[in-house]
Formats: C-alpha cells, structure tokens, sequence
C-alpha cells in the first residue's frame, strides 16, 4: 500500500519556460455553483449543485522577487501553465520509499498583479492571481480531473458529469 507523504519538489512552466523565481503556489478551490431548492414537496431547503458547474477558480503564484515573469503574466489575454511535481510515497508493503508525478495544467486569464513591497534584505512577495478556465490534474499517469468551462467538460476520476449536457446542447 501506498502512504502519501509530501512534495519532494515542483517546477512551474509558462509555454514551455520554466519560472525559476516561483516561491509556491495556491492551486483553485473547486466550490460548485449551488441554487436553493425550496417549496413544495422539499422539507425545508436544499442547496442543489448544478451539475459539473463550479464557481470562479483561480491559482496564485506566489514569488520570491519582482521578477520580468511576473509582469509578463499581467498581460490582457490567456495564460497556459504547466506544474510539475514529485510526490513522496512510503510502500508498506517493501517498506522503501518512492516517487510519483503530478501535473496540473492551467489555462487563464490573468486577473490581479500584487507588485510586492521594497524592504531592505527580504523578498518582495510579488504575486500573480489568475482566473482558471481549464483545469487537468494527473496523478501517477492517471487524469483525475479535468474542468474546462468554456468547452463544458467535467470530468473526475473518469466520470464525464457534462456528457449529456454537451449532446443536449448539440455540442457532442
């Protein structure tokens, strides 16, 4: 059996780049979009999901300096990231440790540049915030999720929640 432990280490890439100055990262929140159902036949009130629908997402990228990155990700179009990692996992059944891959891929649209602040021999906690459009997640080889909003894809763990929505919709 496989025990997570921790991140060993991760890289961030911008088209291909690698964005060295990246101190950490808040990936997205996945809070589904919710409409009270309430009234006859409803004992009281039901916060319902709308199915494979989630409200805004969005990662931070949180940086060491003020970096030429860090501005070019202000720009007024789309980013795509790629976020590279390597799990640490103890086998109990060989009683050694190993490593699995994650990679979360990002597409968005910048959405908040925080320039940091100057302060004598400390970094300058530069941020950029960016609205997720496109989600993936892998996990040791696997997709686990993908969410991509303007293409009405939902899929966890395999299921593909907006299937019948994109055939609805005459989308399929």
């Amino acid at each position: 059996m496989n025990v997570p432990e921790k991140l060993i280490n991760f890289r961030v890439y911008e088209n291909g780049n690698d964005l060295v100055g990246v101190a950490d990262v808040e990936l997205p929140s996945l809070e589904t979009m919710t409409e009270t159902v309430k009234g006859a036949g409803v004992a009281g009130e039901v916060d319902s999901p709308v199915m494979g629908h989630f409200g805004s997402m969005e990662l931070t990228l949180n940086w060491r300096t003020l970096e030429k990155t860090n501005i070019k990700l202000a720009v007024f179009g789309g980013v795509a990231l790629d976020l590279r990692g390597s799990q640490q996992v103890y086998d109990s059944n060989s009683a050694t440790l190993k490593t699995i891959g994650t990679k979360v891929v990002i597409r968005g649209i910048p959405k908040n540049t925080e320039l940091g602040k100057l302060e004598v021999g400390t970094t300058t906690d530069t941020s950029n915030v960016i609205e997720v459009t496109y989600l993936k997640v892998d996990i040791d080889g696997e997709t686990v999720l993908e969410v991509d909003k303007y293409n009405f894809i939902c899929v966890i763990n395999g299921m593909d929640y907006l299937a019948s929505v994109r055939e609805n919709l005459g989308l399929a």
